[in-house]
């Protein structure tokens, strides 16, 4: 077989972090001599070894900023938190990032990550990438850093962790569980001590089985409100404000005839939250409707598989996300729930997690999928015209492809204090904190110079 790095070079399209040639990927597979039974398996790690070079070797050109860090255990979550830490230098910031793990049997633990970022007064060089440190875009002689500052013991592995808007010291949590966990960070010792136990402030109860989804209100109006998805069907919606440590559902809302994946609240209108689940519906409740036996809006079939995931647009009041089993992320309008306003194409495996970006007029959203891709996509260029090879790289709404995971991807999250950062974790243990390079996504600070996003851009043809 060819080495990979001598058949591939650069992509012509800068939004593809991983484009590698036919040819290459033929002669890979046609170099593979393995007894059938594991020859697929071989023939796919291969491709992924060799698509990971070219990534690698890319990665300069496409990247202002890629860190990776390969954490203990599997992270199933991440969350930017919101506040920077103190020991933020001219040349470098310190964010946080909220972790989990999944171990085999082990100790599992809540996790609080620092990262150091460079500010624009650090002289940074994204051409080189250093193969030490697996990171481009480097800065000063300490580089870029990644190190967990809190562990927080917890019962079994950490499904989901979201920080409370309102107060982010409030981490919620899913687990093997049916329970959800809440726990005070300033409670807690940054390691455990001798003697320490699993120990969260509150025990959420009303679920009967383990789940994922998790969402705390956005709104001031509801500073403690908490709402859950679970593999029982329901949805348990809570109230921290007066509780004691362990809390009743205030709530418990039925509809869904199979798995609730995930839920999401409205951005502006606190009595809005959406669900979606296995029996690939897409459900919109009004929560001032206690234990509501259907949702007040259902689109049925919303995808050709499993919904796995639900995001309200943070700018725009009436936009909404789905990311499915089916490969696709749907586009929708909150007013008509008949036909998504546009399906993005660009994944080949199931979509697990969509996230808005928290800046500018939310046309910028974020994937996450099986495929170990994460996509970015912008909703200012559905519709613009393409040429034949243009559209060979995908549609023109997807600005950007994150290819530096080798394994399926867990979740995603946009820094809200550096635009364009992003912390992606995957199934391997991997840790990526990355941004794009800047002449991707000038086009879209030009763009959206001009104003806003309107209506009539989202108009699909379909």
């Amino acid at each position: 077989m060819a080495n990979p790095e001598s058949t591939t070079s650069m992509s012509s399209n800068p939004t593809d972090s991983t484009t590698t040639t036919t040819a290459a990927v033929a002669k890979t597979a046609a170099a593979v001599q393995q007894p059938e039974s594991n020859q697929t398996d071989v023939l796919e790690e291969r491709i992924i070894n060799d698509e990971y070079k070219v990534w690698k070797k890319n990665s300069p050109y496409l990247y202002d900023l890629v860190m990776t860090s390969a954490l203990e255990w599997p992270s199933l979550t991440c969350q930017w938190l919101p506040t920077l830490n103190p020991s933020s230098t001219k040349t470098s910031t310190e964010h946080s990032l909220l972790l989990g793990t999944h171990t085999n049997d082990e100790q599992n633990y809540l996790m609080v990550a620092s990262v150091g970022l460079p500010t624009e007064d650090a002289e940074i060089d994204a051409r080189e990438y250093v193969d030490e440190k697996e990171e481009c875009g480097g800065f000063g002689s300490t580089g870029n850093k990644v190190e967990v500052k809190i562990k927080i013991m917890h019962e079994g592995e950490v499904h989901r962790a979201r920080y409370c808007p309102s107060n982010p010291f409030l981490v919620a949590t899913k687990s093997p569980s049916p329970d959800v966990y809440v726990f005070d960070l300033s409670k807690h010792p940054s390691f455990p001590t001798a003697g320490s136990s699993f120990n969260p402030q509150y025990v959420l109860q009303g679920h009967t089985s383990e789940g994922y989804g998790l969402a705390w209100s956005p709104h001031p109006s509801q500073p403690r409100h908490l709402i859950s998805a679970g593999e029982d069907k329901l949805l348990c919606l809570w109230d921290l404000a007066e509780a004691g440590a362990t809390v009743p559902s205030l709530s418990k809302l039925t509809g869904h005839t199979d798995v609730v994946e995930d839920v999401a609240w409205h951005q502006t209108d606190p009595s809005i939250v959406g669900s979606v689940g296995d029996d690939r519906s897409i459900k919109i409740w009004d929560i001032r409707v206690k234990n509501a036996t259907d949702s007040t809006h259902t689109r049925e079939d919303a995808h050709e598989a499993d919904v796995n995931s639900i995001a309200f647009n943070p700018v725009q009041e009436y936009l909404f996300a789905t990311g499915s089993g089916d490969n696709d992320v749907g586009l929708w309008d909150l007013r008509n729930l008949k036909d998504p306003l546009s399906v993005f194409k660009g994944h080949t495996a199931e979509v697990f997690n969509v996230a808005w970006a928290p800046f500018g007029e939310g046309t910028i959203l974020g994937s996450a999928s099986a495929d170990r891709r994460v996509n970015i996509w912008d909703l200012a260029r559905i519709g613009q015209e393409q040429t034949p090879e243009d559209a060979e790289d995908g549609p023109p709404e997807l600005l950007f492809i994150h290819g530096g995971h080798t394994s399926k991807l867990n979740d995603l999250s946009f820094n809200a204090n550096d635009d364009w950062i992003v912390a992606s974790v995957s199934d391997d243990n991997v840790l990526q904190v990355w941004s794009m390079a800047e002449n991707i996504y000038a086009d879209y600070d030009d763009e959206e110079a001009d104003g806003e996003l309107d209506d009539a851009d989202l108009e699909d043809d379909n």
